[in-house]
């Protein structure tokens, strides 16, 4: 694969995180563990561990339901906006790995991907609500599955 191409694929799945911070590490979890990406020689193997697995995928779809809460707090709030960033380095370094690329660099455009997702996702979703006067809920689980899709879609070009 193109190097250029997986670290687009780095920054997307950032993207992905910024939308639901969870969801992008419990598919690049998945993806590891069921031998999608190869991560057998780095740092990040213990991504395709049944634990991991398990408990990305308990916390994203916990994150799913919390989400469609009014209470829920703002994805660009610091603590919000932190775990983003955090998690799409995490997931952007594992498919800069796969891909043979740079962990770093990886890590970078999956953390700015985090930060481009967070406040995009914010703004469309605001902005269609408004627009469409339809209910939160409604823009919110287009969003879940925007989040979900695009995420097998980036680790499932490997």
């Amino acid at each position: 694969m193109a190097p250029a191409l997986v670290l687009l694929l780095a920054f997307l799945i950032g993207v992905v995180c910024g939308l639901r911070s969870l969801t992008a590490p419990a598919v690049v979890a998945w993806a590891a563990h069921r031998g999608w990406i190869q991560l057998n020689y780095a740092r990040l193997h213990f991504l395709g561990s049944t634990a991991a697995v398990a408990v990305f995928t308990l916390f994203a779809a916990v994150e799913l339901v919390a989400d469609q809460l009014p209470a829920a707090p703002s994805r660009t709030a610091p603590p919000g906006l932190i775990a983003r960033i955090v998690l799409g380095a995490l997931s952007g370094a594992a498919i800069a790995v796969s891909g043979m690329q740079s962990i770093a660099f990886g890590a970078v455009l999956g953390a700015a991907g985090g930060v481009a997702g967070a406040f995009g996702g914010y703004q469309m979703r605001t902005r269609m609500v408004k627009a469409l006067k339809i209910p939160d809920f409604v823009i919110a689980t287009l969003e879940d599955a925007v989040a979900i899709g695009a995420g097998f879609f980036i680790v499932s070009r490997f």
